[in-house]
């Protein structure tokens, strides 16, 4: 199971560090990726990272804004997210894949399990 915390408001310019933390087994055998979906709208690819944290995967829409990082050791998966927007106001959702990674980190069905989602609101 992945549990995704660390949602709420902020203002524009602002941040916040989302969490996901991964239960059963250990999240070192999980390639991790981060999604949002704003109402309305379709689930979008965000960030994603693979097994060791050596490698990284990110939206051009993010780039230079977020960051996502892993701590293997405490089975959590991070999202740094600065300089927030208005549009990156969406419910953000984490999510696994169990298998090895071959490609297509920013498509959806490559990944096994997903987080419930938490709120992120980015006021002007």
């Amino acid at each position: 199971q992945l549990q995704a915390s660390g949602g709420g408001l902020v203002q524009a310019g602002g941040s916040l560090r989302l969490s996901c933390a991964a239960s059963g087994r250990t999240s070192s055998t999980y390639f991790m990726g981060w999604f949002r979906q704003a109402p309305g709208k379709e689930r979008e690819f965000v960030t994603a990272i693979n097994r060791s944290g050596g490698a990284t995967y990110i939206a051009d829409s993010v780039k230079g804004r977020f960051a996502i990082s892993r701590d293997n050791a405490k089975n959590t998966v991070y999202l740094q997210m600065n300089s927030l927007k208005p549009e990156d106001t969406a419910v953000y959702y984490c999510a696994a894949r169990s298998g090895v990674y071959y490609s297509g980190a920013n498509n959806s069905r490559i990944y096994d399990y997903w987080g419930q989602g938490t709120q992120v609101t980015v006021s002007s």
